[in-house]
């Protein structure tokens, strides 16, 4: 179980004031009809080229945004060993870097925009570990990722365009946290409900996303309930998959 799965398995039953509550049992595809069903007919599909980095990953967090562009500045050579380690720190440095706020709650999802810049692994295998360590569930970007092995064997929830193999020196900067980004061709704000499983991810704008759980959460047991006679006319043994006594039991109390 990766971190970010235990923090969701925590909660044991929904609660209508935790909006991330709301969510935890439900598919892309559920909460995508959902929006179709309210009028969001593919508006906030992100593009399927972002994809997550190993099959089985599934979250469901309120959006923390981080905007990049290109540097425009190329790093200079270095000395020594020891500044080759440490390149981040001396780029940040001269050029600084903007962090997101350390006081996020619990079950946020990353997302950022990379400005379309060059291949830059601006998310690895460290710096994955250290956000989810400050409560991310979470972390989409429409740019790289490196050291996606270790990533992987990790299980980092990580959801990328791309696979890359570079540092951020010379490549890119944050230009701005907290503000309104473009992700995957789908905006994406503070707040913003943004989930992700094998079909892909989903935006759910934040003024609908309690009204999208709701339609969402039939949507589901609807599909369970069907998908549980053929398992029976088939002989399938049952799974967690079409357990929907589980799912209303935990939604018990909205």
């Amino acid at each position: 179980m990766s971190l970010s799965e235990h923090v969701i398995a925590e909660v044991a039953k929904a609660d209508r004031n935790d909006l991330n509550s709301l969510y935890k049992h439900l598919r892309v595809a559920d909460v995508a009809d959902a929006l179709d069903g309210i009028g969001y007919f593919n508006l906030t599909l992100m593009s399927p080229e972002l994809r997550p980095l190993w099959s089985g990953m599934r979250f469901w967090g309120q959006a923390a945004t981080i905007r990049c562009v290109p540097s425009n500045k190329p790093m200079w050579k270095l000395d020594s060993t020891q500044d080759i380690v440490e390149a981040h720190r001396l780029w940040f440095e001269r050029y600084g870097h903007k962090n997101l706020p350390d006081d996020l709650p619990p079950g946020h999802v990353i997302v950022m925009e990379s400005g379309g810049g060059p291949e830059v692994g601006f998310w690895g295998s460290e710096n994955t570990m250290a956000a989810v360590g400050k409560g991310a569930v979470g972390i989409i970007t429409d740019g790289y990722c490196r050291d996606t092995g270790e990533v992987v064997l990790q299980r980092g929830p990580v959801v990328a365009r791309h696979r890359g193999r570079t540092i951020i020196p010379g490549r890119i900067e944050v230009v701005e946290v907290q503000g309104t980004i473009a992700c995957g061709g789908v905006q994406v704000r503070p707040g913003d409900m943004v989930g992700s499983d094998d079909d892909g991810v989903v935006v759910v704008p934040q003024e609908v996303a309690e009204e999208v759980a709701t339609h969402a959460r039939a949507i589901l047991l609807a599909d369970m309930r069907a998908r549980s006679r053929h398992y029976a006319a088939q002989g399938k043994p049952a799974d967690a998959s079409i357990d929907a006594d589980a799912v209303l039991a935990y939604y018990a109390d909205l």
